[in-house]
């Protein structure tokens, strides 16, 4: 039974056009990388560009951007000579990167969502100010 996901993808290019066969690539790399927190994810924005155009060089980017439901979002860029290569890079260092972001909200949050914090409760910590 394939596991149903509320993660949104949208894929663009600029300079280039997005083949289907790309396009695919992208999403079976971003959605094996990042499974094992695709609950805490709303939304994956990537970008592919060719900076340099016919020029060449290391000039071929992704820029993957994960919407978090209940913390900062995740940015993260490379660029190569190759763009499977920086796909493949930015979806390693997305996957990671989101891993070490929800590891983190689990020690120190554990049972408060990060978004949800209750007033009262900050306003009786040492330091907050007292009407």
């Amino acid at each position: 039974m394939k596991k149903e996901t509320a993660m949104k993808m949208d894929i663009q290019s600029q300079g280039f056009t997005l083949t289907d066969g790309l396009r695919n690539y992208v999403m079976k790399n971003l959605s094996y990388g990042l499974s094992h927190g695709d609950e805490a994810i709303t939304r994956v924005m990537v970008r592919l560009s060719d900076i340099n155009g016919p020029r060449g060089g290391a000039d071929k980017r992704c820029l993957i951007e994960l919407r978090l439901k209940a913390a900062p979002a995740v940015v993260i860029e490379d660029t190569e000579a190759d763009l499977y290569v920086a796909i493949d890079r930015a979806a390693d260092r997305a996957g990671r990167t989101l891993e070490r972001r929800l590891a983190r909200q689990r020690e120190f949050a554990p049972t408060l969502p990060v978004a949800e914090v209750d007033a009262d409760w900050v306003d009786g910590l040492p330091g907050a100010s007292q009407p």
